[in-house]
């Protein structure tokens, strides 16, 4: 376990006085949008804490860009309530970010017990240590766009639709989201809870098997044809940066006024709904040298075939919008892939993404800001 932040130098943006110093405990921290997600607090001055498995792929970003030297870091199972309790118990944490998963749709069908023992004994198990013990004021389940009873519909789900995914992991995050509804009605009158369903997310540091980009980029590193599955399906994708943010927008509202607590989608533009094949052709004109070929199975495990957001609820009700197209999301991913590969600094190859990113939004209208980084803004 690690204590403090030691290591390099934490970035604190002057301004940026809501998270300064705010005790937040992040489950599933060792996992690609953890890693994430944990150096986005730290840069905000938050005092991050983390409750994981080890890091499940390897390599992992959590290690190459030794995220632990900057967060207080606890080993532990989502399952294993007695362990998470204590975390808690010495933590207090005042804002929580549940992302810890098991999140790959194929291996799902491969170990469905798991699966849901991860995905809702584990919800059930954060909640309930909420329950018990009261510092917690904010917190944010992070669920997938996969939720929904999938109708193949060509129009973007909304938050009010139908909650029936159909392979066991897509369910047991629909069953997650109705344990936290009822958590929230039965025992959370005064306690912000949003549950928040983001849409495919890429970039850099995603090692996990079975998914579009790292099968992209193993195949281009070992000089192979990349081989899609389902080329024709489309997915909203968009950078992993997209929806981190959004979780610190809601989080922070919500902490602020409990009406802003909800359930969200987060997704990119319909522009950046695109199928499988138009990601794989854009990853190979970035990435000299690589082609990829259909191979589809009929076989193969039922995944769906077309799923779109409406992310009208949020932009809406907290002003949030996408920044990155998909051809930038590429480009930005990619990027970062060849930047490891090159052996670079990979730490300061990834602050200097979240740094690039924030400058967009920071550019952009004051409309949809924090209070926080309105206050940035002015000084």
């Amino acid at each position: 376990m690690h204590h403090g932040k030691c290591g390099s130098k934490m970035i604190v943006t002057e301004g940026m006085s809501f998270w300064k110093n705010k005790k937040v405990l992040v489950t599933g921290h060792t996992g690609f949008k953890g890693t994430w997600l944990c150096e986005l607090l730290n840069i905000h001055g938050a005092d991050v804490y983390g409750y994981a498995l080890e890091p499940p792929t390897d390599p992992s970003i959590f290690d190459i860009i030794n995220t632990k030297e900057r967060i207080t870091s606890y080993k532990g199972d989502i399952s294993d309530f007695d362990r998470l309790f204590g975390v808690f118990s010495d933590v207090k944490p005042e804002i929580v970010f549940h992302l810890a998963a098991q999140p790959l749709v194929r291996e799902s069908y491969v170990n469905p017990r798991y699966t849901y023992q991860t995905n809702v004994m584990g919800t059930v198990n954060v909640l309930e240590c909420m329950r018990q013990l009261p510092s917690v004021r904010s917190m944010v389940n992070i669920t997938t766009d996969k939720v929904y009873d999938n109708m193949e519909w060509c129009w973007g789900y909304r938050e009010t639709d139908r909650l029936d995914g159909f392979d066991p992991y897509s369910n047991s995050k629909s069953c997650s989201e109705l344990v936290t509804h009822s958590y929230i009605r039965s025992f959370f009158k005064d306690i912000a809870i949003s549950t928040v369903r983001a849409g495919n997310v890429i970039g850099g540091g995603d090692f996990a098997k079975d998914r579009i980009i790292p099968d992209c980029v193993r195949s281009a590193v070992s000089g192979e044809q990349i081989q899609i599955r389902n080329p024709y399906s489309v997915r909203p994708y968009q950078h992993v940066l997209e929806p981190l943010f959004a979780y610190l927008l809601i989080a922070e509202k919500q902490y602020v006024d409990t009406s802003f607590a909800d359930s969200y989608n987060i997704g990119p533009d319909y522009t950046n709904c695109v199928t499988t094949g138009k990601i794989a052709d854009t990853f190979c004109n970035l990435w000299s040298g690589t082609e990829w070929i259909d191979k589809s199975d009929v076989h193969a495990p039922h995944e769906a075939g077309f799923l779109k957001l409406d992310c009208s609820k949020i932009k809406q009700k907290l002003g949030w919008k996408p920044e990155w197209d998909i051809d930038q999301t590429m480009k930005k991913t990619v990027q970062w892939y060849k930047a490891y590969f090159d052996h670079d600094d990979m730490e300061k190859v990834t602050i200097r993404q979240i740094e690039e990113f924030k400058e967009v939004r920071m550019e952009n209208s004051m409309e949809y800001r924090t209070d926080s980084e309105k206050e940035y803004a002015m000084v």
